[in-house]
């Protein structure tokens, strides 16, 4: 399993009625990996905005992913996709994306494939 957390920027004076300096999360997501080696890490945090967390290069994982236009959002409806699997793995991400919850289930293979790759190469 691999679980990245919370990206956040720190509140104005009155603005939502945090205290100044403390992070509020505008990307916090988890990471749970299926069928993955044994071999691969079973559990990643990760902040952003300032990169932190149990990854261990946080800052180089956040910057790509936060370029990002959208990633968990839902396939379109009627998207056409090819069956072509290429292995047994899977990624579920749970969590939020710049306040839009995320529950999103991406495959190594059809319409996820190029999601997938992105994201096992950042995660590592």
């Amino acid at each position: 399993m691999i679980a990245v957390a919370a990206c956040g920027t720190a509140t104005a004076p009155g603005g939502g009625g945090e205290p100044t300096g403390q992070a509020k999360p505008r990307v916090s997501l988890t990471f749970r990996l299926a069928n993955f080696p044994a071999n691969h890490p079973a559990h990643w945090t990760l902040r952003c905005d300032p990169p932190g967390g149990s990854h261990p290069d946080p800052a180089a994982v956040c910057a790509p992913l936060l370029r990002m236009k959208n990633p968990f959002a839902p396939l379109p409806k009627r998207t056409v996709c090819p069956m072509i699997m290429v292995s047994s793995r899977a990624i579920l991400v749970t969590g939020t994306w710049f306040g839009s919850p995320v529950h999103r289930s991406i495959i190594d293979g059809g319409c996820d494939l190029g999601l997938f790759e992105k994201l096992t190469a950042l995660l590592g």
